[in-house]
């Protein structure tokens, strides 16, 4: 088990050739750790520790005589940091051998390698930010759309944390009531009347409701629009993936069946990002895999915001395809639907052949080329057009973006719920507190007020080490 306050060392930044690097150390006597390696432009050991926070010096790390590299050292000290402990961030070249010189100096100096999300890990610990901002951080360096980011920095800088303090200080106040009065629970008497508290437990449940409704836009802002491409076999499916993506992702092929296995990518277009999943050939399958291949298309059809139903308009099968759309789109109804006729190059007369599956299907068809990208820029208007409530930002309200935080409102969504049926039937003081109690823990689970080790190592093992 890592000790509290035992000085770990890190590298920040992306391994690779650059102009720099950041090395970062935290944790108890770090800034004596670095005046012993640390040596100012005239010479003279470094007085790192003796500096106020937020300095930066520039000098020179030495392993005893061997000059190591120049760099900049920058002081944070405790509680004043990311961290709340001392910290020093050393600035060096930004070449692979020069970076892992200076880690390993740091490391033969005293500081242990630090685990990933060790940093960040800290900072919650000692109370700098709480679990949901911790979350965010994570997910704001990964963000892939602006959407993502912009959601994520809202998170990390508290907006839900408000929202979701604001939940549990109502939750704890009758949590409070109703403890006393089981106290006090041989004088029969109450401290909250049962209309007010069913008043305000109706209210949590709406916050707690909006919350949870809110995780269909989050989830879309932080992973993207869930996009299907679906069709025969050799309808153009990987072509058309590779198109949007502009890039050979897909493997492309005259052979039908060559798609066993989904393929899932992202491609941003005018500031949305789209999922996009390319599946197998919807076809009576010709062995275990391809039909294995098969029901995992239809799952990811199932699961989709968004679907593209590609058909080969030139294949001289119309009826066959017109009653395909038709059944897949009955199947389908919540989702985004589109009909893309693809080879247009192809077919003696498109325009008329789309005007006939559009009547005939219900379904809105769109004519493209995936070969030779005719078309594409206006299924991507149309595509963004369909998704557009979906990818709201909602700036005046906070989203759920994690499945975690989804599932733990969602429980204490059962509770409250719990909880109003007992006020209604006139249950026991003792079984609707238990619900509170219960709701009060599912909301604090989110933002780490309830500690679980397990969540936390699953939350932090996912970052970068030097984070």
């Amino acid at each position: 088990m890592p000790l509290p306050g035992e000085p770990i060392a890190a590298i920040a930044t992306p391994v690779g050739v650059g102009a720099l690097a950041v090395v970062r150390i935290s944790g108890d006597g770090v800034h004596g750790i670095a005046d012993r390696i640390f040596r100012k432009p005239d010479g003279n050991a470094g007085t790192l520790a003796g500096s106020a926070g937020y300095t930066a010096h520039f000098g020179r790390l030495y392993d005893g005589p061997q000059l190591i590299d120049e760099v900049i050292a920058l002081v944070f000290r405790a509680p004043h940091s990311f961290t709340a402990e001392d910290m020093v961030e050393f600035t060096c070249h930004g070449g692979p051998v020069v970076v892992q010189q200076v880690l390993k100096l740091l490391l033969d100096s005293g500081c242990r390698l630090a685990e990933p999300g060790e940093f960040t890990r800290r900072a919650f610990l000692n109370g700098r930010i709480d679990l949901l901002q911790a979350e965010a951080i994570g997910e704001m360096i990964h963000a892939r759309s602006e959407s993502a980011w912009r959601t994520a920095v809202s998170q990390m800088k508290g907006d839900l944390s408000e929202k979701l303090d604001g939940l549990r200080e109502s939750l704890l106040r009758s949590c409070a009531l109703l403890e006393l009065e089981l106290d006090f629970g041989e004088e029969d008497v109450e401290f909250q009347s049962r209309e007010e508290l069913a008043l305000q437990v109706e209210e949590l449940q709406g916050e707690v409701g909006r919350l949870v409704d809110s995780y269909q836009h989050g989830r879309i802002a932080s992973e993207g629009v869930a996009t299907v491409i679906a069709g025969r076999p050799n309808a153009g499916k990987s072509t058309l993936l590779n198109t949007l993506l502009g890039q050979e992702r897909a493997i492309v092929s005259h052979m039908p069946g060559t798609t066993r296995d989904y393929i899932e990518e992202c491609f941003i277009h005018d500031r949305t990002m789209f999922r996009l999943t390319d599946t197998a050939g919807l076809r009576e399958a010709g062995g275990e895999i391809e039909h294995e291949g098969i029901r995992r298309s239809r799952m990811k059809m199932a699961e989709a915001d968004l679907m593209l139903y590609l058909f080969d308009i030139s294949s001289g099968n119309l009826d066959e395809e017109i009653d395909d759309i038709r059944r897949i789109h009955t199947e389908h109804p919540c989702a985004r639907f589109i009909a893309v006729a693809n080879k247009t190059d192809r077919a003696a007369s498109a325009e008329m052949a789309i005007g006939r599956v559009h009547h005939e299907s219900g379904a809105e068809v769109i004519g493209i080329s995936a070969l030779e990208g005719k078309g594409i820029d206006t299924l991507k208007q149309r595509m963004g057009e369909l998704v557009r409530d979906l990818d709201k930002l909602h700036e005046a309200s906070v989203l759920v973006t994690s499945l975690r935080h989804y599932e733990a409102l969602r429980n204490a969504a059962d509770a409250l719920r719990n909880a109003r049926e007992l006020i209604d039937h006139h249950a026991d003081t003792e079984l609707v507190a238990f619900e509170l109690r219960s709701a009060l823990d599912y909301v604090g689970e989110i933002t780490g007020r309830v500690v679980n080790e397990e969540i936390l190592n699953t939350i932090f093992s996912r970052f970068c080490i030097g984070k």
